[in-house]
């Protein structure tokens, strides 16, 4: 059995004033009535003046180059600013994807005129991305999707589905995966390749899915005879599948697979605080040992990342215990305090309550459900 290495990173002096800086902006936007704390915001709350706020203080593409908009500070820095987002339930879905893993894999694999065109924009908050991944009869298996296009002149034509798209109806653009060649049953990973879709073409119809909150953010896409321009086309035809794979690096290992219920998890130790209740305060503090634990993880992968080091096994790893752990927060809220959870309650941890709830059977799916995830790990340590 092969061992995991994760590296413990100690965060260096210069980001302690970084994190002051990010809570007074916060604190100023709450008192000010800019954004009201929620769980689960990296995908649910949407603000596009948040977005272009966080874009003007150089908090989106922090570590991308200056020339394409970016501020080539360290992917710890980018770290601070992503924890600090998510503790304080900022609304910060609408550039999320595009900063998370759009931008970096324009940055690997994209043209020139794709750098040059789309990352100074999605650095200043203006320009959204949704992910292209899951299909209605290859939500798991990637290896099954349908979607293809196929070659005509000056571009391609696209015909397909995605399904479970978060943010599609809000964003701009779509990274696509779908098959350039007919499949190779006995390499069904060959011949997929990455697209760019832009959401507004003709032959772009995108539906609402609703959560049982009733809130949106959820979609299906259907692409039908839908023109890619050549220029469109992200990387080599025919190396999706490793460039897909390299992108979903970047999805599973960051702080928002442990933060999504951070917001409740602070508003319930106050209460038990205010409360003296030591036997609450005692079941909170193991919550916040593993929360620790998983922190570290995830700030070791960061690092990894940022040196080029293949991270897909730990990756799922801390994807797989961060939503466990997500999932309990809201679990022990519901025993250890007395309330009643309502998305319009008057009192925060009611609301918070809810929302953790409503949205927590979706942790452990999203980015790749538990069993995938636990297979990944099971081949990568134990080998084929």
């Amino acid at each position: 059995m092969k061992a995991l290495q994760i590296p413990v990173v100690k965060l260096p002096k210069e980001t302690e004033d970084l994190r002051r800086e990010i809570r007074q902006f916060l604190n100023e936007e709450i008192e000010s009535g800019g954004f009201e704390p929620k769980c689960d915001t990296w995908l649910s709350g949407f603000s596009e003046e948040f977005s272009r706020k966080m874009g003007s203080r150089g908090w989106i593409g922090m570590t991308w180059p200056k020339k394409y908009g970016g501020h080539e500070r360290s992917t710890i820095e980018r770290y601070v600013v992503t924890e600090e987002m998510l503790a304080a339930g900022a609304p910060v879905s609408a550039h999320w994807i595009a900063d998370r893993q759009t931008g970096p894999l324009l940055l690997k694999f994209g043209k020139e005129s794709q750098k040059q065109y789309f990352l100074p924009d999605i650095a200043k908050g203006e320009c959204y991305f949704s992910i292209g991944l899951s299909e209605p009869n290859a939500g798991s298996d990637l290896a099954a999707i349908q979607s293809r296009a196929v070659k005509v002149e000056n571009g391609w034509i696209l015909n397909g589905s995605k399904i479970w798209t978060s943010g599609a109806h809000h964003a701009h653009y779509m990274i696509t995966l779908c098959r350039t060649s007919p499949m190779d049953t006995t390499n069904r990973h060959a011949g997929m390749s990455q697209l760019l879709v832009d959401l507004s073409a003709p032959g772009v119809t995108i539906r609402p899915i609703h959560l049982m909150t009733g809130e949106h953010h959820f979609n299906e896409v259907f692409f039908e005879d839908v023109f890619i321009p050549n220029e469109m086309v992200v990387g080599e035809i025919g190396n999706g599948w490793a460039q897909g794979m390299a992108e979903l690096a970047y999805e599973r290992s960051g702080p928002e697979r442990i933060l999504s219920t951070f917001p409740l998890l602070n508003e319930l130790s106050s209460i038990l605080l205010k409360n003296e209740d030591d036997d609450g305060l005692n079941k909170v503090s193991r919550l916040i040992s593993r929360l620790w634990t998983l922190r570290n993880m995830s700030l070791g992968i960061a690092q990894q990342i940022e040196r080029g080091i293949p991270s897909t096994i730990i990756a799922s790893l801390v994807k797989d215990m961060g939503t466990q752990f997500e999932q309990e927060v809201a679990e022990i809220t519901r025993l250890l305090v007395s309330v009643i959870p309502s998305t319009d309650s008057p009192s925060r941890l009611e609301r918070m309550l809810a929302q953790s709830i409503l949205q927590s059977p979706g942790f452990s799916l999203r980015g790749g459900t538990t069993e995938i995830l636990r297979g990944i790990v099971a081949k990568g340590v134990i080998g084929k």
